[in-house]
């Protein structure tokens, strides 16, 4: 009986043990698993991590494709469209040419039938009244010449009344001394590098849109190495806005909140420029005290340039014109100063104001307080309004004197090739002229003429009539020489 309950117990005690050794088992078992699962879990979300930055840096390198792309089917637009425009015109010379052709017909048809009229009238006339015919077309020529003649001494003896007003011009002009303006402002800003476009333009193109959005300019970002093309039609917009990409590029810091902070502190630093230039510019002319906001616009105009000519160097060298001049005929030399300077500031008002910049540029300064005299001389110095001063005259003048100085402003180039162009395309419409060249910037043409179809008589008649030409049809600066050239040469070779 004891023998069975001892055996009993440790048959019960076995179980025990058992069952904890499993349970034990199962325990390690189910945190094993638990550890399994959390690194598990732990890396998928690693994974997923490394996928999604993947994924996000895949998404803004093809936005920046995108955009560039885009920029460049633009670019190719624009260029598309200027050839466009380029042909029309092309189109256009090619129909005046044919014109010119249709006429060039047409006259000698004309030629041809007063020839013909002319052999058959002298076939029915005798020898005295071919003589008569001859001298009254000879006379009719002179009559023609004399009429001109006469004109060119009625021009001379005008030439000779103002003879006193080109002296007082002639001695200020030669008491003037300032340098041709071609100092244009450059709107391409270098880069350190080609990462910096990508930061520049900033995820989704954002740092990008609020610097356009801040500074009221275009950012153009191409493939050109290194470079960013600021773009805007104000340029003391496109200042600051250079003046803020330069310290933004210099800091490093590229977002919307740093780029509000570096434009208006660029903003800040132009405005002190452009004061500092208007106020620069009164005291070297010695004028008395003007309105703030008159001076900021003159500031302004040194940011502004006409065929090259700096508006804020021309606006001085007006003043400085209108003073002299003032001086010679004994007039105020304070007021002649201050209409000449401030006779372009309406270039420098936005477009609040509606009409020309001289209308619009006498309204702002009429409501500053400006004299009526300066205010009447700065809207008639295009003679868009009457002149009521003598100052007025002044202006227009001296305006005048500045903008045609030799240097002071370039002539674009496709106008200066389409002027020698127009000159040589009518010299050589002549019959009888081989070739035609324009020499000294246009002011002669030259014009070689084959020596067995053209006589002397031929050669001198043919300057005259090409002259005629010219003052009805060209328009031109100055005056033109007009030089036929005929050679006949005779060669021998002995052996």
């Amino acid at each position: 009986m004891i023998w069975a309950v001892a055996l009993l117990a440790g048959f019960a005690a076995g179980l025990c043990l058992v069952y904890w050794s499993k349970r034990k088992e199962r325990r390690r078992v189910k945190e094993e698993s638990k550890a399994i699962l959390e690194l598990a879990r732990r890396e998928a979300e690693v994974d997923v991590k490394q996928k999604k930055t993947q994924f996000e840096r895949e998404r803004d390198r093809t936005a920046l494709e995108i955009e560039v792309k885009l920029r460049e089917i633009r670019s190719h637009e624009e260029s598309i469209g200027a050839l466009d425009h380029e042909l029309n015109l092309r189109e256009e010379k090619l129909n005046q040419e044919k014109a010119l052709v249709r006429q060039g017909k047409e006259s000698v048809r004309k030629m041809s039938r007063d020839i013909q009229q002319t052999m058959a009238s002298l076939a029915s006339m005798d020898v005295e009244e071919i003589k008569k015919s001859l001298r009254e077309n000879i006379q009719q020529e002179c009559q023609d010449e004399h009429r001109k003649l006469r004109k060119e001494l009625l021009a001379r003896s005008d030439r000779d009344l103002a003879d006193e007003a080109r002296r007082i011009l002639v001695s200020a002009m030669q008491r003037l001394s300032a340098r041709a303006g071609h100092d244009l402002t450059s709107s391409i800003l270098q880069l350190p590098n080609e990462d910096m476009k990508g930061r520049i333009i900033g995820r989704e193109g954002r740092n990008i849109k609020c610097f356009e959005a801040a500074t009221g300019t275009t950012l153009l970002i191409d493939e050109s190495p290194q470079t960013v093309l600021i773009s805007s039609f104000d340029p003391v917009r496109r200042a600051v806005a250079k003046v803020a990409l330069e310290r933004l590029i210099e800091d490093g810091r590229i977002h919307p909140a740093t780029i509000e902070g570096f434009v208006k502190e660029a903003q800040s630093e132009v405005d002190s420029i452009v004061m500092n230039a208007g106020e620069a510019a009164i005291e070297k002319l010695k004028i008395s005290t003007m309105a703030p906001e008159i001076i900021e616009l003159i500031g302004q105009l040194q940011y502004r340039f006409s065929h090259t000519q700096n508006m804020l160097d021309h606006s001085i060298e007006v003043a400085v014109l209108c003073s002299m001049l003032a001086a010679e005929i004994g007039l105020d030399q304070s007021i002649a100063k201050r209409a000449g300077l401030l006779h372009d500031i309406g270039k420098s008002i936005d477009g609040e104001y509606e009409g020309s910049h001289a209308l619009v540029g006498a309204e702002f300064a009429r409501q500053r307080g400006e004299n009526e005299i300066v205010v009447n001389a700065i809207a008639a110095h295009h003679e868009e309004v009457k002149p009521e001063s003598v100052y007025a005259g002044l202006v227009i003048l001296a305006d005048t004197v500045s903008a045609v100085r030799p240097g002071a402003r370039a002539e674009p180039m496709t106008a200066y090739v389409e002027r020698l162009e127009q000159l040589e395309e009518l010299a050589t419409s002549f019959e009888g002229v081989l070739a035609a060249y324009a020499i000294q910037a246009g002011r002669e043409v030259r014009i070689v003429v084959h020596p067995t179809m053209v006589t002397d008589d031929d050669a001198r008649e043919l300057a005259r009539k090409v002259r005629n030409r010219i003052e009805e049809e060209l328009q031109y600066p100055g005056t033109i020489k007009i030089t036929v050239i005929r050679e006949q040469r005779f060669t021998e070779q002995a052996k």
